[in-house]
């Protein structure tokens, strides 16, 4: 007997998820067109500016950074997760607000946001500072609960 071979159907969801799905790409659509509508030679070269950007000095640099930590750890890595978490959305909070960080930023900023830039490097830094207390703070929890847990 012969087995025929079937293509595997797309797996589409429920009919909420696809009007979902459509909404996100018409929202997508239009954030595009009135992204592209000024300069959108500026804007493009932007994109392709940061995938390169990121592909090839930040991808590494963040890989190795991940690699020297799990090496670091060795057997005892419960802690990588308390680490990894709260220096990527540190990252990803230094990646948003960069101009604003580093004070970059035009005097138009003040005129369109009504708020100086000033003190955004500050604040950056005491939110990161808090993730890491908070994290430790989760890591410190859950340690005792287990040393507890394997005594009683």
């Amino acid at each position: 007997m012969r087995t025929r071979y079937r293509l595997p159907r797309p797996v589409l969801g429920s009919p909420f998820h696809l009007l979902v799905l459509l909404a996100s790409f018409a929202l997508c659509a239009y954030a595009g067109v009135r992204l592209l509508d000024g300069d959108w030679f500026l804007v493009a070269l932007w994109f392709a500016g940061a995938a390169v950007v990121h592909d090839l000095v930040l991808l590494p640099l963040y890989a190795a950074a991940d690699r020297a930590l799990v090496r670091g750890a060795g057997r005892r890595g419960a802690w990588i997760n308390h680490v990894r978490v709260p220096a990527a959305l540190s990252g990803l909070l230094l990646l948003v607000w960069f101009p604003l960080i580093t004070g970059r930023v035009s005097e138009r900023y003040a005129g369109v946001a009504g708020q100086s830039a000033d003190g955004y490097a500050t604040r950056w830094l005491i939110v990161t500072a808090a993730l890491f207390a908070g994290s430790a703070v989760v890591f410190a929890v859950r340690r005792r609960g287990r040393r507890s847990a394997a005594d009683g």
